[in-house]
């Protein structure tokens, strides 16, 4: 009889140790199993001329930066990228105006009202802008930028170079076609806009 209550408490004790470790391993496993699904969740393959290439989701606060410094970027690009054709000018205006508030129109009224666009066309002048350097203030919600850039001025005998500082606020919106980005310029002022030099064209 002893021997069989001590091989009865043996096997008991053999038991529920397989079972405590296969509860364990169980555990590990699915822990493990959530752990790889969430982290194939956060990649992305894209096939770029015929390779795979890995990308990863990321928060927006991460983006919050690059996103906010190439949103004034492209505003920019769109609004002073100019050519001697109504079409391609209203175009591009469009489109800018799609990524700032109602103090972009009031300029682009401006412009309008004083024949700027006018003599663009009238005079076969194109004007292009390189984007030099943007700041963003993210210690302060919206956030606050300032805009550093060349335009280039280019008429028919002619090149003239300008100064450009401008500065505003961005703040969120809605992401969509018209504003990948989500963010909106508020109160956006030109600071400074001067000539550099003017070379002329051969």
């Amino acid at each position: 009889m002893k021997n069989i209550d001590t091989a009865f408490r043996h096997v008991r004790g053999f038991t529920m140790l397989v079972i405590t470790g296969c509860i364990l391993i169980s555990c590990f496993s699915l822990y493990k199993s959530f752990s790889l699904v969430s982290q194939m969740q956060n990649k992305v393959y894209i096939l770029a001329n015929g390779k795979a290439l890995e990308a990863y989701a990321s928060d927006r606060k991460d983006n919050i930066p690059v996103e906010a410094r190439d949103h004034v970027k492209t505003f920019h690009k769109l609004f002073f990228t100019l050519d001697p054709d109504d079409k391609v000018i209203k175009s591009n205006v469009t489109k800018a105006l799609y990524l700032a508030d109602d103090s972009a129109k009031r300029v682009y009224d401006d412009l309008k009202e004083n024949g700027y666009y006018s003599g663009i066309i009238s005079g076969n002048v194109s004007q292009t802008i390189q984007i030099d350097s943007v700041t963003i203030d993210l210690n302060n919600y919206p956030y606050g930028f300032r805009c550093y850039a060349t335009q280039n001025i280019i008429r028919t005998t002619s090149i003239a170079h300008r100064n450009l500082i401008t500065e505003g606020n961005v703040r969120n919106v809605s992401r969509s076609d018209n504003n990948p980005h989500g963010f909106l310029i508020e109160r956006w002022n030109t600071i400074e806009n001067r000539d550099i030099s003017t070379e002329n064209r051969k």
